[in-house]
């Protein structure tokens, strides 16, 4: 079979060579290419799939396909930083497609209208421990249960969710939503057992006679930095604020709060504080354009009245008072200046990172770490200890929910491949179509939905969700801004424009095929094809007289 890039013709040919008849030396063929957005997804979703049944209005098919890949749209609708949206060919247009509001209402339609996830309920007799009980943990018990496997997660603390629960504010992520997206896993027939601590994984294995496991504890330990004096005023890691918080074991702050770091954390820890009636302010060794937080999540967090000092790092207290040295970024370097500042604050969350606690996993023989701690993971995510797999947090990699459980979905395929005796192979990527391969004839212009955003005096002393979702209409007037990019939509633009009446369509859903014997490669339908589901291939390519969808 040929390869996608074997039947792609140079462009000179694309461009020039148009014979007839006999003398025709290219032919177009339709093809299916990698939207960007499905490109860009840590969860592996088949976004443009879903966003084509729910442009139809057919909601919960739209669901079903979403649900196929990621068991929680109405959390990631909510949390997901949507890299998909920065990947989305729109932006070349107007702005791109709010990919995440459609999924988000889908999520709660479905949480709504009480949707039942289809999966296979054969059962493959083989059992699977999964070791935390968060995104990655969620995902992966899902997947594997979806694949016909008995499983059971073991939990820490005292529900499920983990870093979604106690690291992300209620005001980002209702806990109602959040709850019971976990339940409708749960349904599907998954065992718990919460409050319950794994010290040794291989006795925990044989007791409980299980296949394999998957190791997904997150990461849940502040990271610690020393500086001159700082018993002298309450310090608190952020990981643990947040907890408190949940669990409404709040804290004495004090009038006024410090935060120490730059990430989407500190973001939350300040506008946390703020909420609970501090005068909160954040200090960042970095400039805006250097942090790692989201732009959007330090936008929020100063419209809510929090305080940023950039470009200050905190060299020692004293009491209540913070001494910050100015620093500068030289060539792209950070530099102190030896310029010193005063700041006054009752207390110190510190929002630096977190580690993952994998210290029980040294009793393991054969288990690698990295030098922070994270677990070595060959290509099938298993670590040096036979039927042992690890994601998440707890392994090397960006920390986000969407990519936990990315990792929860990828173990899980090979886990099952485990299980079965067989090997999982990744299919091949098509091509990616980028906005400068469509040929947009028709009129793209249609201005983004906005989703509302609570008023900043209406957020403060309450942790209401600040972000609305759309409405059916506003998420179906969404879905049809996607442009298809790369796979046909049955748009009849190449049926329209052949002038050799080459083109046969054969019915909804089934797209069209070609007639060579008319066909003179003439080229029309793939310079017109607003999504570049054509392409035009050298006549000696051609192993067949027609060639269809």
């Amino acid at each position: 079979m040929m390869s996608k890039k074997d039947m792609t013709a140079p462009a000179d040919l694309q461009k020039h060579a148009k014979g007839t008849g006999a003398l025709r030396t290219q032919h177009p063929v339709y093809m299916d290419f990698l939207p960007p957005c499905n490109n860009a997804c840590p969860a592996g979703e088949n976004i443009q799939a879903w966003l084509g049944l729910a442009q139809e209005g057919k909601y919960e098919e739209a669901w079903q396909k979403l649900v196929e890949e990621n068991p929680l749209p109405s959390v990631h609708g909510r949390v997901c930083y949507h890299p998909c949206e920065s990947a989305c060919n729109r932006t070349a247009t107007d702005s791109p497609v709010s990919i995440h509001a459609i999924e988000r209402f889908l999520g709660d339609t479905a949480l709504e209208k009480k949707w039942s996830i289809r999966f296979n309920h054969d059962r493959s007799g083989k059992r699977v421990l999964i070791i935390g009980g968060g995104p990655s943990g969620l995902s992966a018990a899902y997947h594997l249960t979806r694949a016909g496997h008995d499983v059971e997660i073991y939990e820490a603390g005292p529900i499920l969710g983990g870093m979604l629960h106690f690291g992300i504010p209620s005001y980002r992520l209702p806990r109602h939503i959040l709850n019971a997206e976990i339940q409708r896993i749960l349904y599907m027939g998954i065992k718990t057992r919460v409050n319950y601590k794994v010290e040794d994984i291989a006795l925990e294995k044989v007791k409980g006679n299980f296949d394999a496991v998957f190791i997904a504890i997150g990461a849940g330990l502040a990271k610690k930095v020393d500086i001159h004096g700082q018993n002298a005023v309450k310090m608190i890691d952020a990981v643990s604020f947040l907890r408190d918080v949940e669990t409404g074991n709040v804290p004495k702050l004090g009038r006024r709060v410090a935060v120490y770091g730059g990430g989407n954390t500190a973001m939350d820890a300040a506008r946390t504080a703020q909420r609970l009636g501090a005068e909160a302010f954040i200090i960042y060794r970095r400039d805006r354009e250097n942090m790692p937080a989201h732009d959007f999540e330090a936008e929020e967090a100063l419209t809510e009245g929090v305080k940023i000092n950039w470009l200050r790092t905190i060299k020692a207290i004293d009491d209540k008072s913070f001494t910050v040295e100015v620093m500068e970024i030289v060539d792209g370097k950070l530099t102190a200046t030896g310029k010193f500042e005063q700041l006054e604050a009752d207390s110190l969350i510190m929002a630096v990172g977190q580690d993952a606690d994998t210290n029980f996993l040294r009793k393991l023989p054969g288990i690698q770490f990295n030098n922070d701690d994270t677990v070595e993971v060959d290509e099938t995510m298993m670590t040096g200890y036979e039927g042992v797999f690890a994601g998440g947090d707890m392994v090397p990699g960006s920390r986000t929910v969407t990519i936990a459980v990315g990792h929860g979905k990828k173990a899980a395929r090979y886990i099952n491949a485990y299980l079965r005796g067989i090997n999982y192979i990744k299919p091949l990527k098509h091509p990616i179509v980028g906005p400068d391969k469509l040929h947009v004839w028709y009129n793209t212009l249609a201005p983004k939905q906005i989703q509302e955003m609570l008023a900043a005096d209406e957020r403060a002393n309450n942790f209401e969700e600040v972000l609305s979702g759309f409405s059916e209409s506003e998420a179906l007037y969404e879905a049809q801004r996607c442009l298809s990019c790369g796979n046909c939509f049955e748009c009849d633009g190449c049926l329209g424009s052949c002038p050799e009446d080459a083109i046969i369509k054969l019915g909804k859903g089934s797209r069209y095929q070609y007639d060579y014997n008319k066909c003179t490669g003439c080229a029309v339908c793939y310079e017109q094809c607003p999504c570049h589901a054509i392409e035009m291939i050298p006549e000696n390519f051609r192993s067949s007289k027609t060639v269809s969808k």
